[in-house]
């Protein structure tokens, strides 16, 4: 079990409070494995003995078929009566009416509680209708690429941290991927698993979707235009070019069901001279890079969008809220807030003419104010400081060098 302190020390910092630990996901992320962790922080470095710790895992035949009252009576039978009981509940949507269980226990018993969840009513939306004022919710993604060079240093060799970037790219950063030495197809397999489990039991059987095909075509629409602007509309015409009818709001309804699964990030496009949100041709990014090719197959001509991808899922790791900026001439890749800090970055896999320099440094000197402003690219470069922009190799910029 390698750990991942990224997740483990924030959560850590809530031990003990009145909230309920909320840890959300898509599917294999690592979820699971964290929960392990805590319990092993719990009793290493807290000395909280085992019979004050009580484990679950929800998805588990053991409790097929439980209902929420059950498992509230459940984990009250099993409450210590020497301190404080630590309840970790794993995939808790798994049942029906979990959030009265989970409200009842928070309130009525001296529990410390923690629990995962993986789909749509997990949402923090949803978390908040459920559990108002008491929780805490913390987002796992799959593995960063400082994570990815952890995990790796286990079973091969690290090299160049510039070259280890390309890998990262195409081989993604789901945690069961690289536990050992995986061929690409072997990991597309597994990858392949994780998509299929997440589209036909988190939305197609849970939501009762019909058109699977329609739904797939969508998914695989999203997956082919990472890093370009779309609506509903425009995957509608593109289907209806394909003799496929479907209607704007339908599409909308699987983009949704899409983001509600964890397996697709909504990217909206914010003014920055209007100061607001805009409510079309928005950005999706797939929750991990190997979504994408185990679907579509690993192609050269799209580093750069991954390229883009993976930053994005950096920014959201750290904690920012991430949009496309636009400009009176173009467009910002991100705009990235956290309370009063603010970043702008350019993303590019590499600069091949002064026009494509130009453009990308343009761009932001537009912008009049004093964030931190960022050239992100995969290059060979010499890289340095032009009028107070930053340039950075992507690879130094998501280890935080």
């Amino acid at each position: 079990m390698i750990n991942r302190p990224l997740y483990t020390d924030k959560i850590m910092a809530y031990a003990d409070t009145p909230f309920v630990k909320v840890l959300t996901g898509v599917r294999r992320c690592g979820k699971s494995t964290i929960l392990e962790m805590l319990v092993k922080i719990l009793q290493e470095e807290r000395n909280i003995p085992a019979d004050r710790i009580i484990c679950m895992r929800l998805d588990s035949m053991q409790y097929d078929g439980m209902t929420a009252q059950e498992l509230f009576k459940t984990v009250q039978e099993k409450l210590s009566t020497h301190g404080k009981t630590y309840v970790f509940l794993d995939e808790v949507q798994e049942i029906t009416g979990w959030e009265k269980a989970v409200n009842s226990l928070a309130t009525e018993c001296d529990i410390d509680l923690y629990v995962t969840g993986s789909n749509s009513r997990m949402m923090s939306s949803e978390i908040a209708t459920y559990l108002t004022g008491r929780y805490v919710s913390f987002r796992i993604f799959t593995l960063s690429f400082a994570e990815y060079l952890e995990f790796k240093k286990h079973y091969a060799e690290v090299h160049d941290v510039h070259a280890e970037l390309a890998e990262y790219i195409r081989l993604g950063g789901f945690p069961a991927t690289h536990l050992r030495q995986y061929s690409q197809e072997e990991v597309y397999t597994i990858v392949r698993d994780i998509y299929n489990s997440t589209i036909f039991t988190d939305i197609v059987k849970r939501n009762q979707i019909r058109k699977i095909d329609m739904f797939e075509r969508i998914v695989r629409y999203a997956f082919a235009n990472v890093g370009n602007t779309f609506s509903a509309k425009t995957i509608a015409d593109f289907l209806k070019s394909q003799h496929r009818s479907i209607d704007n709001e339908t599409v909308y309804s699987y983009l949704d069901k899409l983001e509600k699964a964890y397996l697709l990030h909504r990217c909206c496009r914010y003014d920055l001279r209007g100061k607001e949100i805009l409510k079309t041709q928005e950005k999706f990014y797939p929750a991990d890079t190997s979504l994408r090719y185990s679907i579509l197959g690993y192609t050269p001509d799209s580093v750069a969008s991954a390229l883009e991808n993976v930053v994005y899922l950096e920014l959201c790791r750290r904690g920012y809220d991430v949009t496309i900026g636009k400009t009176p001439d173009g467009e910002i890749d991100f705009v990235a807030q956290k309370q009063n800090d603010r970043l702008y970055v350019q993303v590019t896999q590499e600069i091949s003419s002064e026009k494509t320099e130009r453009r990308e440094y343009e761009r932001l000197l537009e912008i009049r104010d004093n964030y931190p402003k960022y050239v992100l690219r995969a290059d060979d470069f010499a890289g340095g400081n032009y009028k107070g922009i930053v340039c950075m190799h992507i690879a130094d910029f998501l280890l935080g060098l």
